[in-house]
Parts: C-alpha cells; structure tokens; sequence
C-alpha cells in the first residue's frame, strides 16, 4: 500500500466527514458559512486521527475486516496457505 492508497483513503474520509459534520452543523441551525466551517475543520482532524490509525495498523499487520484494504482481504483469503 503505497502513498496513493494512504492519500486516496485519507480524501475518502474527509469527504464523508465533511459532509456529515457540515450537514449535523445545518441541521442545528447554523448558517452554511459556520456549518462548512465547522465540517472542514473537523473532517480534516477525523481524516487525520483515522487515517494515522490505520497507517499503524497496518504497519503492525492488523489488518481491518469491514476496509477490505489489504490485497490478502480484497481476494478473499485465496492467498493465504491452508
């Protein structure tokens, strides 16, 4: 898993992030410049702290079932001896 992946996963997070951060923001009834404010600032930091986690995960072979982010997961298993 190279940089692309980790950039690529990190872009992924941000935007879910940021679109339900900024959406809950709305919905509490801020205005859209707060709530996008808020959505950004947050989504970065949640994109950061998950993408980090994985990072070490992943360097310590745990490896997460539900990302599927591994070639081993991806195939299904047919990799793997046994």
């Amino acid at each position: 898993m190279g940089i692309v992946f980790w950039i690529r996963r990190f872009l992924t997070v941000l935007a879910g992030a940021l679109i339900i951060i900024t959406a809950v923001q709305l919905l509490k009834g801020h205005d859209m410049e707060y709530a996008s404010m808020q959505g950004a600032l947050w989504g970065t930091f949640t994109a950061a702290v998950f993408t980090a986690a994985r990072y070490v995960q992943s360097r310590r072979g745990q490896h997460c079932a539900i990302c599927k982010d591994t070639p081993e997961m991806q195939d299904g298993g047919a990799s793997r001896d046994g």
